[in-house]
This record gives structure tokens, C-alpha cells and sequence, in this order.
């Protein structure tokens, strides 16, 4: 399949793009993503070079500006692209879906913006905020309910890290909130360990904060 995009900015620069894409390790569902986002083919199977050649010039440019780049924008698309690829990484061999549905013990559906699964099953959640003020002792309080609702709930038997990211910091207040909620559920109950993970986006990179 040949990219429809090459004439537009030149076949070196689209080479250039896929050269350096593709040593990234993306995963398939983001580059499926950005392929529907910006109107792409995409070849459903084969090297990672072969399926990013078969992209056109605005998905590639896209993923170039995202994760070689490291460019943000207004709305934190950027941002959650890069967390996601970040939280899949974490997890090899697993299926994950964004923004899933999941409900919990009270009944209510739990919008998740990254979960994963394994053999069907949750093993994982993460949460991002691309925009706006560091992260709270709030946000993290109502990050540990939904999650906590979601494993005391039929499709939580499994889930057993909940990851919070955020690409504009956290408050000290938020990581001792979630350190203190993980390690006192922990001790309390050993059979339904849930560990709570606070992870920063700092020199372009996402990284595990004490938690």
C-alpha cells in the first residue's frame, strides 16, 4: 500500500517520520486511533514499518508531533496518547481498551480512560490529566473510590494496580493521599490488594512517583 500523504511534504520526510516512529514500539491501538482521527489507511498486519508507511502524511506527522516531538496541546490529546502507549508498555501480552465502561459494586458504570485486560479479566486501570492544575488530595480521593467500587465488583476480582498519571504534576497532598489509601487497604486486606501508582510526566517521559 502505498501513503497517499508521501507527495504532500516528500517521501524523505515521510521516511524521516517512519524512521524514527517506528523504534517508539507503538502499540497497535494507537496507531489505529490516530489512523481513524486523521482519515488514514492502515495495514492491518505486518512490521511496524510497513504499517506506517501505509499511513497518510497527516497521521504520520500526527504521531511524529506526539511522541518524538513530545508537543502538547490545548485539549491534552497529546498527552493521553502518550499515557496510554506509556500504560500499555507496562503490561505486554494484555488486550487494553479506552475509555471502558466498567461498573462496580454500587451499580454505577466507572468511565476508565485506560483499562487492561488479561484473559478477559481487569488486571489494571489508569486514569490520566493532560490539562489544567497538578493533581489534588480531591482528585486522588475520587480516583481511589471509583476504583475501589470497581474492585469490590464483580469485574474487579482480578484488578490489581490502578495508575494515576498526570502530565501537569501532583500535589504532595494527592501522592501521600494515595500512598496512605494504598498501604492501609493493603494491610488491612492482603486478598483484595489493590497498589495505587502515581505516575509524573517529566523530561518527556512518564515515570513512577512514590506511591
Amino acid at each position: 500500500m502505498v501513503n497517499r500523504g508521501f507527495p504532500k511534504f516528500g517521501v524523505s520526510q515521510a521516511g524521516a517520520f517512519v524512521a524514527a516512529l517506528k523504534n517508539y514500539n507503538l502499540p497497535d491501538f494507537i496507531l489505529e486511533i490516530v489512523a481513524k482521527d486523521c482519515d488514514s489507511d492502515l495495514l492491518e498486519r505486518g512490521r511496524v514499518d510497513d504499517r506506517l508507511q501505509s499511513m497518510n502524511d497527516a497521521a504520520l506527522a500526527l504521531l511524529h508531533r506526539v511522541f518524538v516531538g513530545c508537543e502538547t496541546d490545548e485539549e491534552g490529546k497529546y498527552a493521553q496518547l502518550r499515557f496510554y502507549a506509556y500504560v500499555s508498555s507496562m503490561y505486554h501480552k494484555c488486550a487494553v481498551a479506552i475509555n471502558e465502561p466498567i461498573p462496580g459494586r454500587s451499580g454505577r458504570n466507572h468511565r476508565v480512560q485506560i483499562a487492561v485486560k488479561s484473559s478477559g479479566m481487569y488486571v489494571a486501570v489508569a486514569h490520566n490529566k493532560p490539562v489544567g492544575k497538578p493533581v489534588n488530595r480531591r482528585d486522588a480521593i475520587r480516583f481511589y473510590g471509583a476504583v475501589d467500587d470497581i474492585k469490590r465488583g464483580d469485574h474487579g476480582t482480578q484488578l490489581a494496580d490502578a495508575i494515576y498519571g498526570s502530565s501537569v504534576g501532583f500535589r504532595d497532598e494527592a501522592v501521600a493521599e494515595l500512598e496512605d489509601l494504598s498501604r492501609s487497604r493493603n494491610a488491612a486486606d492482603p486478598e483484595n490488594r489493590l497498589d495505587f501508582k502515581a505516575a509524573n510526566f517529566e523530561n518527556n517521559i512518564y515515570s513512577i512517583t512514590k506511591c
